[in-house]
């Protein structure tokens, strides 16, 4: 069983490394200082605001200063928890390691080694710190990074040095947060309603959010934020958690009477998931933290920062995707895919996606899946022409998988049995008519590996749409049916990556019942999510400025639907859904043969600014107004150097109040002169309803009065948006 994940995130190459010059060591980066005991396990005296330049003496003092009195701990003397708190160091709390042999050293007492400081030229720094418990037999290896970006993250390695098996139950990881962090916000959801804020007290105790559903989750916490009172998108201390892992993973928040509080996490073990024989690691998965001294913004712009910064993160345009789900479902036909095609072309789509349907005996939702071969039934000419027709119109050709997926009503099935995740005595309850292909038995992964490679070779193809339908039930591993969501996560990486080493210029979208796997390890993988299978516009302005917390909008999956949603019945306006997908990577998931000319010549005009601004919407600051009216939603992307906005008022219901009241933009320079007007075509309005400002003039403000007097917005029916252009002068 494979232990040790490939490492696709190592850290940023060093130009100087050694020993830290004191067991005091100050990080500081981005505006964020991170301040470590080294006496032992590394201990975080600080994690938050920038302290300034602090000498050995000042560091000494600060140590001291924080240091308690002795008084109210379990054991004599102080406890102070490392970032793998211990129950050997008298933490009573949720300890970091817990495992044994067969009862047997169950209580790890490390010892550290010395440590190993490496600084990056671009302001990162990266301290790694072995340990061992030789009484245990285990090693341990902590790398703690704080990135050039001010972001935290750290993992593990756990080696058994002993003589027998050692179970691995559980490795988590910990960062401190003040007192002052009384606040504490995640999120929750489900199919169709993914990442809904919960709100509640940080008090005495434990707040645990377990995820068991063998993929991140559809209600997963997604980022765990521990915030002062007044927290707010723009106001407001936070300190964010992220656990990077696509299995099963937990995420707490714990205070006691003598902790003024933490945030932990990591992988959730299944019992005997991981065994270590003699000799072999488990490392766990990267834990991300990040702090923002003015609220949820300043938070989620350190990890969008960190992901814009990766070599392999999306470069080119976003291009506009047309997807043909909601427009044919399995109703595939290639005169009607090419008309479609051919609407979509006429205006302004840049990639045309395939959806299910088009393999196997696939004509439905209750077989062929796992039988990847383009089907001759319904395509007796195979995708060839289809895809001829597509790139000859200008546009990439991209297809819809789902290869950790399999019908039992499939060839695949039917002469592979045992290659299904099950326990030995029966198969997991059904979902979807689908079971789950085990992708750790060397010989499913070799065959999933060979119809995918084989597809991306025999065909021009761009881009995979990545589906992953249902929740990892009773997923044993094997003829013994061992718990197989470990091995299973690891395999899927290693398949992604293989595919990606492969067929490098081929970019992959991670799409899981809508919006299931959104973590920060499948998106070293993958280049956008699929934010849900909602695409009601009101519902999406609650899920896309949600999943925004963790990720940039280029890698949101954001389409504009037909008239009347498909999963909700609702009916809204163009301008209402095209300007809630314009910002994420804009794409249309509606049948265009069936718009009228007024229609596609609206859309094209979406289309249009989309192509327009999408260098800013993909570059720039992401800023959400803290707006009084709770029927109106102001958000908005600001360009780095405070050139330029975009900013788009929504009303998501009716306001109490008439006339409609101000709204504020914010994120600007509060120097600068912006010269406001409406922006096209988000500018209709109905007549009598707009301010006096609201001419192709418009009116001009420094970004301070913006941001902190606001202006008279438009009256907006529910359900209606506009749209605000902001650009320097001067």
């Amino acid at each position: 069983m494979p232990e040790r994940p490939d490492d696709a995130t190592q850290p940023t190459t060093s130009t100087v490394a050694g020993a830290p010059p004191s067991d005091l060591l100050h990080l500081r980066a981005a505006g964020v200082s991170l301040v470590l005991d080294l006496t032992g396990l590394p201990r975080v005296l600080h994690w938050g605001a920038d302290l300034g330049p602090l000498d050995d003496d000042a560091l000494a003092d600060l140590r001291l200063a924080e240091r308690p009195p002795t008084t109210g701990f379990p054991v004599d003397g102080v406890v102070a928890p490392a970032v793998l708190p211990a129950q050997a160091d008298g933490w009573l709390g949720t300890p970091g390691l817990t495992g044994s042999r067969a009862g047997r050293a169950w209580s790890a007492a490390f010892t550290a080694g010395t440590p190993t400081l490496t600084r990056s030229g671009d302001g990162g720094a990266v301290l790694v710190v072995p340990a061992v418990d030789d009484a245990a037999g285990l090693g341990l290896e902590l790398v703690l990074e704080l990135t050039p970006q001010g972001l935290v993250r750290q993992r593990a390695t756990l080696t058994n040095t002993g003589d027998d098996v050692y179970e691995v139950a559980g490795l988590l990881l910990t960062l401190p947060v003040p007192a002052r962090a009384t606040t504490l916000l995640d999120l929750g959801g489900h199919w169709a309603r993914e990442r809904s804020p919960m709100r509640t007290a940080f008090t005495h105790g434990t707040r645990l959010r377990e995820n068991r559903r063998g993929r991140t989750g559809a209600d997963a916490p997604y980022v765990l934020v521990a915030g002062t009172d007044d927290l707010a998108h723009r106001r407001g201390e936070a300190w964010g958690w992220h656990v990077a892992w696509s299995g099963n993973h937990r995420s707490l928040a714990e205070r006691s009477h003598y902790h003024s509080g933490l945030l932990g996490g990591g992988e959730l073990l299944e019992p005997g998931e991981v065994r270590l024989a003699p000799g072999r690691s488990y490392t766990s998965p990267w834990v991300y933290a990040s702090y923002g001294a003015q609220g949820l913004d300043a938070l989620a712009a350190r990890f969008h920062a960190w992901l814009r910064a990766r070599p392999q993160h999306p470069s080119s345009p976003r291009p506009v995707t047309l997807n043909t789900w909601e427009a044919v479902y399995f109703e595939h036909d290639l005169g009607r895919l090419v008309e479609l095609a051919d609407a979509a072309a006429a205006v302004g789509a840049e990639r045309f996606v395939l959806d299910d349907g088009w393999f196997g005996s696939r004509r439905d939702d209750s077989r062929g899946l796992g039988d990847w071969y383009v089907s001759q039934e319904v395509w007796p000419d195979g995708l060839g022409p289809l895809i001829e027709h597509v790139t000859g119109r200008g546009m990439q050709f991209g297809l819809w998988v789902e290869p950790e997926m399999v019908n039992p009503d499939s060839d695949l099935a039917r002469a592979h049995p045992d290659w299904m995740l099950r326990l030995p005595d029966r198969l997991p309850r059904p979902a979807r008519h689908q079971q789950v292909l085990d992708l750790a038995r060397p010989e499913a992964y070799a065959h999933i590996l060979e119809r995918l490679d084989a597809l991306l070779t025999e065909h021009d193809i761009a881009y995979l749409k990545w589906d992953h339908n249902r929740d990892l039930v009773d997923a044993g591993h094997g003829p013994d049916g061992v718990p197989g969501v470990h091995a299973q996560t690891l395999a899927v990486y290693r398949l992604l990556d293989e595919l990606r080493a492969r067929h490098p210029r081929v970019e992959i979208e991670s799409c899981s019942s809508g919006g299931a796997r959104v973590d920060l390890e499948i998106l070293q993988r993958t280049d956008r999510v699929w934010a849900s299978d909602c695409i009601d516009a009101l519902e999406r302005r609650s899920i896309q400025p949600w999943t925004n917390l963790l990720i940039p909008l280029e890698l949101i999956g954001a389409h504009i639907g037909s008239a009347s949603s498909h999963s909700t019945g609702r009916t809204a306006g163009l301008g209402f859904r095209a300007g809630t997908a314009l910002f994420g990577h804009l794409g249309i998931e509606w049948d265009l043969r069936e718009a009228d000319d007024a229609q596609r010549a609206e859309l094209a005009a979406w289309v249009a600014l989309y192509k327009e601004v999408r260098g800013l919407l993909h570059s720039g600051a992401s800023v959400h107004g803290d707006v009084t009216d709770p029927a109106y939603q102001v958000q908005g992307v600001v360009a780095h150097d405070g050139s330029d906005a975009l900013f788009a008022i929504a009303a998501v219901a009716t306001s109490a109040q008439m006339p409609a009241g101000v709204v504020v933009l914010p994120g600007l320079d509060p120097d600068a002169t912006y010269h406001v007007r409406p922006q096209a075509p988000g500018d209709v309005i109905r007549h009598g309803w707009a301010p006096p400002w609201w001419t192709p003039d418009g009116f001009r403000a420094t970004g301070r009065v913006l941001e902190q007097v606001g202006l008279r917005s438009p009256q907006l029916s529910p359900e209606r948006l506009v749209l605000l252009r902001a650009t320097r002068v001067g």
